[in-house]
């Protein structure tokens, strides 16, 4: 079975879909909730602005929506 999220979806994407996501994003120190740029900006896009591991990021968002 594949991964449900990948890099490439905007943080406003998964959200939507993801409802359970938001936790995980916040255990990465992330505030895509209140952020405006969650709309354009892609998973790797943000990861790699905020100096996370995307790889990670994506195996703790894929688990949590499994």
């Amino acid at each position: 079975m594949s991964d449900k999220i990948n890099k490439d979806m905007t943080f406003f994407e998964v959200m939507r879909r993801y409802p359970e996501s938001v936790e995980v994003l916040r255990k990465h120190n992330l505030g895509c909730v209140g952020c405006m740029g969650a709309q354009n900006e892609s998973l790797e896009q943000g990861a790699n602005a905020h100096g996370l591991d995307v790889v990670a990021l994506l195996k703790d968002l894929n688990a949590a929506v499994k």
